[in-house]
C-alpha cells in the first residue's frame, strides 16, 4: 500500500547524500518533494501542512546544521515526524477490572467488521484469553452465518440467538450476551454491529443504543484503508455521533495509496490500534507507528519479523538444530529432514515476499521480491519427500540413477534434484561455519562475519630483494653508499639522530617550542 510513497521518499533522500551542509534551497526542495509524495499518497491536506512545517523547522535547526551527516539527520527527522502523525506510541487494549471486557466494533458496511471480529478473537485467544463473538448485525443478509463460520475457523465461541436477515433486536442480543459470557466464563466479549453504505441517523442511533446497553470498555472503529479521504470523514462522523476509542485498519494489503492510514490518527485524535493485512485470520496484529514508519522509509521491520519467528519456531527445535550445526562433524548431522522441517516452519510464518519485505533495503529489489514463486518451497518439499529415509540422512548416496528416480517421483527435472542437493551442501556448510563462530563466508575482515581466527590465513607473497644494477661502476657506487649509511646508523641513534653520548647535540629551534 505504501510502495509509491516509499519510492518517492527514497528518491528524495538519495539527492541529499554526499552533501556536507544543507542550504536553505536544499531544505526547501526536499520539503517540496516530501509534500508532493504525501499528497500523491492521498494524505489529508491539514496533516501534510503540519508535517512539512515540523520537518522544515527541525531541518533548519542546530540538530541538522551541526550533524556529521545532515542527510541521515533529515531522514531521522522525517522518521520521527511520521511516527508522530501515525499516533506516536503503540496503543494497547484496556481490559476491564472485572471480566468480561466488552469490545464493540463499529463502522460502515463492507469495511470488514465481521471478518475482523474473527481475527481479533483468534489474536486474543493466542494471548491466553477466552473471547466470545456476538452477532448483533441482524440487518445484512447472512451476516450471522458469516460470523458463525468465521468463529468456527478461529476456534472461538459465538453467541447468535437470532437468525438475522432483518429479524431480531440487536440491542437485546448485546445485553443478553454479557450474562451468557459470565455464565460460560468468557473474559472478552466482541460485539459485531451492523453497518450502512453511508452515515445515516438509523445507523448512529442503533450503534449508540448498543453502546449504552453494554457499556463497552473499548469501541473500535473499523475503517477500510482503501477508500481514501472518505475514511477520515466517516471516522469524524462516528467520533462525533457515537464516539470511539481506537481505530482498526482493514485491507492494508491492498494497492490503494493508503493516505487514510497516515491521516486518521492525526485528524481524529484517536490512535490506530490494529491492522489487518491479508485475507487469512492470522493476517492481523497490533499497529506499531514506529514500525510502520520504518517500513515506509525502507528501513525494514525486524521487530515484527522476530515476533513472528518466535511465535512459529519452537525453542527446543531451534536448540536441537543449532547443536547439530555446531557438532564436531562440521554440521553433517544436519540432514535433509531437518532442512525440510526448517522450510515448513518458515512457510508457517507467511508469504516469503512479505517476510523479505520486512528486511531493511528490500525496497530496492521490490520487483524481484514480488516475482518470487511461492510454490518453489512446495517443489523442494516434494523432491525431499520423494527420497528414501537413508537418502535424506546421507545425501552423498544420491547418484545418477537415484536422481532419476527422485525426479520421476516428484514430477521435476533431474537437474532440479541435482541443484537442490548441491544447494543443500552449500547451505549446510555456510550455516555450520556461522554456528561455530566463523562468521559469514566470503566476508573477511568484518568482526563476527568471518576473518576471525577460524579462517585460513592468506599467504603473503615474499617480496623480492632489491634489484642490483648490471653496470659494475654503478653497482660499486651503490654498495659504497649503502656501507656509508650503515656506518652512520651504527654511530647514531634512532631515526638517524646522533647518538645520545654526543653532549653538544641540540634540537632544532622549530622543535624546541614543543618541549
Amino acid at each position: 500500500m505504501f510502495d509509491t510513497l516509499s519510492d518517492r521518499l527514497s528518491a528524495t533522500f538519495k539527492n541529499l547524500r554526499g552533501k556536507g551542509r544543507l542550504s536553505e534551497a536544499d531544505i526547501d526542495a526536499t520539503a517540496r518533494e516530501i509534500r508532493i509524495a504525501l499528497l500523491e499518497a492521498d494524505v489529508a491536506l491539514p496533516v501534510v501542512r503540519a508535517f512539512i512545517a515540523n520537518v522544515k523547522e527541525r531541518a533548519r535547526g542546530s540538530e541538522v546544521s551541526q550533524a556529521l551527516n545532515p542527510a541521515q539527520q533529515v531522514v531521522k527527522i522525517v522518521n520521527e515526524e511520521l511516527v508522530s502523525i501515525l499516533g506516536g506510541e503503540t496503543r494497547r487494549l484496556r481490559f476491564a477490572k472485572t471480566a468480561p471486557t466488552v469490545i464493540m466494533l463499529a463502522g460502515l458496511q463492507g469495511a470488514g467488521k465481521t471478518t475482523l471480529a474473527g481475527k481479533l478473537g483468534l489474536w486474543l485467544k493466542g494471548q491466553g484469553h477466552s473471547p466470545l463473538l456476538v452477532a448483533c448485525d441482524l440487518q445484512r443478509p447472512n451476516a450471522v452465518n458469516q460470523l458463525s463460520v468465521v468463529a468456527e475457523r478461529a476456534g472461538v465461541a459465538v453467541y447468535a440467538p437470532e437468525p438475522g436477515n432483518g429479524v431480531g433486536d440487536p440491542v437485546q442480543v448485546a445485553k443478553d450476551s454479557i450474562e451468557f459470557a459470565k455464565a460460560k466464563v468468557h473474559d472478552i466479549v466482541i460485539v459485531d454491529t451492523a453497518g450502512r453504505l453511508g452515515i445515516d441517523q438509523e445507523l448512529m442511533r442503533q450503534a449508540a443504543d448498543i453502546r449504552d446497553a453494554v457499556s463497552p470498555d473499548e469501541i473500535l472503529f473499523v475503517v477500510d484503508a482503501m477508500i481514501g479521504q472518505d475514511a477520515v470523514n466517516t471516522a469524524e462522523a462516528f467520533r462525533d455521533g457515537v464516539g470511539f476509542d481506537g481505530v482498526v485498519l482493514s485491507k492494508l494489503d491492498g494497492d490503494a495509496r493508503g493516505g487514510a492510514a497516515l491521516s486518521i490518527a492525526h485528524v481524529t485524535g484517536k490512535q490506530v490500534m490494529f491492522a489487518s493485512n491479508g485475507e487469512k485470520l492470522e493476517d492481523f496484529d497490533a499497529f506499531h507507528p514506529d514500525r510502520m514508519a520504518s517500513r515506509i522509509l525502507d528501513m525494514g521491520d525486524l521487530l515484527t519479523l522476530i515476533e513472528q519467528a518466535e511465535k512459529t519456531f519452537s525453542q527446543e527445535e531451534a536448540a536441537k538444530m543449532a547443536s547439530k550445526l555446531q557438532s564436531s562433524k562440521g554440521g553433517k548431522d544436519f540432514t535433509l529432514d531437518d532442512f525440510l522441517a526448517q522450510m515448513e516452519q518458515v512457510r508457517k510464518m507467511g508469504s516469503i515476499s512479505k517476510l523479505l519485505g520486512m528486511l531493511p533495503g528490500m525496497g530496492q529489489i521490490k520487483d524481484q521480491i514480488n516475482n518470487i514463486d511461492e510454490r518453489d518451497i512446495d517443489r523442494t518439499a516434494a523432491i525431499i519427500k520423494s527420497m528414501t529415509p537413508k537418502e535424506r540422512a546421507e545425501p552423498t548416496l544420491i547418484n545418477g540413477s537415484r536422481r532419476a528416480r527422485i525426479a520421476k517421483g516428484s514430477g521435476v527435472e533431474v537437474s532440479a534434484v541435482k541443484s537442490l542437493v548441491e544447494r543443500f551442501f552449500e547451505a549446510r556448510k555456510m550455516m555450520s561455519k556461522m554456528a561455530q563462530g566463523g562468521g559469514m563466508p566470503g566476508m573477511p575482515g568484518m568482526p563476527g562475519m568471518g576473518g576471525g581466527p577460524g579462517r585460513q590465513k592468506k599467504q603473503v607473497k615474499q617480496a623480492k630483494g632489491k634489484r642490483k644494477s648490471g653496470n659494475p661502476m654503478k653497482r660499486k657506487a651503490e654498495e659504497a653508499a649503502a656501507a656509508e649509511r650503515r656506518e652512520q646508523a651504527a654511530q647514531g641513534g634512532a631515526f638517524g639522530l646522533p647518538a645520545q653520548e654526543d653532549k653538544n647535540f641540540e634540537l632544532p629551534d622549530e622543535f624546541k617550542k614543543f618541549m
